[in-house]
């Protein structure tokens, strides 16, 4: 079933003076892919292999809304074969700038390409729509022909092999969102609600049946005034939450001024776990890989909220019992 679902879904700048320009590497040398955010890293390595030599821009705990090209990354992207952004506003401040690059060179921002109907928009910001895709798995695996697709067109005489890769990993994508459906369906009705730090995971939220929770709105860069924290204080306590959830890459002030707050009114709210949304964990880590941020996510959450899941997630192989 997973083969059959995973084949469905196969279906800058200008004059930077001494810089150089994209362009393709010799035939000899692996592809040089620069790549903004871990998840987009990961699946170029997972597709390319030994074909490809991926530098990922943000690493763990960098947060993508806030990001700022240094020139040691200006340097790799105007050298690069292949530059891989998200889109979709994620990376906020480098958009002028994959702007200018895309006139030199071959830029792909791989989020984009998705049917403007499968994505939530938000109130808060006109004509844009929530980033984070990959907190939902199938619809993360919609992304992975994007990537495929954009290392052939730079090495068409291994197109064969990218697409056997992408199958495959398609596949392994598809079989963690099935284990996040299964643990996740075992969380009480009642508890299936999911606060953090900022509006990451709406798109986890509408895929199992969660209300999610930010205190900051789908951007870190928005603020989260006094009057959303006592909101939120208030939702707490009447409704007998018991749990919130850090992130690894947004500052947890805000969550512990909720804590505070709730414990001021005689309520106990507990830190369920830390989160990796924006970005994975530890390089080197099964963490450090997507399908292992959204094993240890989806085993966190259940646990906390009062679910079934192995300690060691999917295959046992979370770095720490949960």
């Amino acid at each position: 079933m997973h083969r059959r679902k995973a084949m469905a879904l196969m279906g800058a700048v200008g004059a930077m003076a001494g810089l150089g320009s994209v362009g393709p590497a010799s035939a000899a040398a692996p592809l040089r892919i620069v790549a903004t955010t871990g998840m987009i890293a990961d699946a170029v390595g997972r597709i390319g292999g030994g074909l490809v030599d991926v530098r990922g821009l943000m690493g763990p705990g960098v947060d993508p809304h806030g990001y700022r090209q240094t020139r040691t990354d200006i340097v790799a992207m105007t050298k690069a074969d292949l530059v891989l952004w998200h889109g979709l506003y994620l990376e906020a401040q480098m958009e002028s700038f994959f702007e200018k690059l895309s006139r030199r060179g071959n830029v792909v921002a791989v989020a984009d390409a998705l049917p403007r109907d499968v994505l939530l928009g938000h109130p808060s910001y006109a004509d844009r729509f929530d980033p984070h895709v990959w907190m939902h798995p199938e619809l993360w695996a919609r992304v992975i022909p994007v990537i495929r697709d954009a290392l052939i067109a730079e090495a068409p005489g291994e197109t064969e092999l990218f697409e056997t890769n992408a199958a495959t990993y398609v596949e392994e994508i598809l079989q963690v969102g099935a284990y996040a459906a299964d643990v996740l369906g075992t969380v009480p009705e009642q508890s299936r609600v999911l606060l953090t730090a900022h509006d990451a995971f709406n798109y986890f939220g509408r895929a199992y049946g969660f209300e999610v929770l930010g205190i900051q709105g789908i951007s870190t860069e928005s603020e989260a005034g006094l009057n959303r924290i006592s909101e939120l204080v208030n939702l707490l306590v009447e409704r007998d939450i018991g749990a919130v959830f850090v992130e690894s890459s947004v500052s947890d002030r805000n969550i512990r001024a909720l804590i505070e707050g709730a414990a001021s009114r005689g309520h106990d709210v507990v830190i369920g776990g830390e989160l990796f949304s924006d970005a994975m964990g530890k390089a080197g880590t099964y963490e450090g890989s997507y399908l292992g941020m959204i094993d240890h996510n989806m085993t966190v959450i259940a646990s906390a909220l009062g679910g079934a899941a192995p300690a060691r997630g999917m295959e046992g192989r979370l770095s720490a019992g949960i």
